[in-house]
């Protein structure tokens, strides 16, 4: 509950609201811990370029979409990509690799989605290099190395940083945990570019190259059927009901309302594991639930009656893979 508290008030004004004055002392420490940890810290160079994708604000704000779209964008370049994640949400605190009929309970909810969508190997660990090493033994072709949130996992040595935010920005600008911020916002004048899913704070600095990215809703599957697809014509006049576990519902519920849809709100935390119960609104003979394909790979085997899950695509200017592609060429291996 007091995250949620602290959610709202982080991305409720575009300031710090006199609620959260006193946890600016552990934002103050927050801030020289990091500093300290970073600078103990050496980085493991792989034998492969390293694209990282992650933010500097807490929570979701795309970068699995994008994530997948960079590994579609560069195996049509000719790179053979691998991906490494944390897999938040997970247990697994060695490296391993993920399977699309693995447990998200075992090894996270992203990277099995990324496992599923991407055609690319996926390996997981808390310690990214090693997961990114072992990934590479199995996979000796790999020739390239996503890295899903790493941002700040400084262990791991990267050629390209992007930085992805959603709508909501910044929030209130202050550090964790009076607000939402993992890193200072001059952090931003050392990476490679800035990804703005939807409209862009304009207190982001322009010190590195920017690029907006349109999530674009794709069709309906059903639930553990992903063969089984529906219209929007089908859903019209049914009682809807609709369900987000992601850094912002809301996005979720503005598509579904683009596409002129009807429905119950029921917003989740980001990563939430979902049971059976908390589906239970959805639990009537004539109603019909919506979710994220992140949502869905959590929620297989836990509702009994119609479930739909909508996919989206990533779209964005073909100068950020020719920014990659550039910055990356002829790099020397390790």
């Amino acid at each position: 509950m007091f995250a949620r508290w602290l959610q709202r008030h982080w991305f409720a004004q575009r300031r710090l609201t006199p609620a959260l004055w006193f946890l600016l002392p552990l934002s103050a420490l927050f801030f020289l811990l990091a500093r300290l940890k970073r600078g103990l810290i050496r980085p493991q160079r792989l034998p492969v370029p390293v694209v990282v994708v992650g933010n500097i604000t807490v929570g979701g704000a795309g970068k699995t979409p994008l994530t997948l779209w960079l590994a579609e964008r560069l195996r049509e370049r000719g790179r053979r990509p691998g991906i490494v994640s944390r897999g938040y949400g997970g247990s697994q605190a060695t490296p391993r690799a993920v399977a699309v009929d693995d447990s998200p309970a075992e090894v996270g909810d992203e990277p099995l989605l990324l496992a599923r969508r991407s055609g690319a190997p996926v390996w997981v660990g808390r310690d990214r290099a090693a997961a990114g090493r072992a990934l590479l033994a199995a996979h000796p072709e790999v020739d390239l190395l996503l890295c899903d949130d790493g941002l700040q996992h400084y262990r791991l040595a990267r050629d390209v940083e992007l930085a992805v935010f959603d709508s909501r920005g910044i929030g209130n600008g202050s550090l964790l945990p009076a607000g939402p911020l993992r890193e200072p916002l001059a952090r931003l004048g050392t990476v490679d570019a800035v990804i703005c899913n939807g409209d862009a704070d304009p207190r982001l600095p322009a010190a590195a190259p920017r690029f907006a990215m349109l999530l674009s809703a794709g069709v309906f599957y059903r639930l553990g059927q992903p063969e089984e697809t529906c219209a929007l014509a089908q859903l019209a006049g049914r009682r809807l009901y609709a369900l987000a576990g992601i850094g912002d519902p809301e996005r979720f519920f503005r598509t579904l309302e683009a596409l002129g849809l009807t429905f119950s709100r029921h917003p989740f935390p980001d990563h939430h594991a979902y049971t059976a119960a908390d589906l239970a609104f959805a639990a009537a003979v004539d109603s019909v639930l919506l979710m994220t394909e992140k949502d869905a790979v959590k929620c297989a085997g836990l509702t009994v009656g119609e479930a739909w899950v909508l996919p989206v695509e990533a779209e964005l200017s073909p100068a950020l893979v020719e920014l990659i592609v550039e910055k990356i060429r002829g790099r020397p291996s390790a």
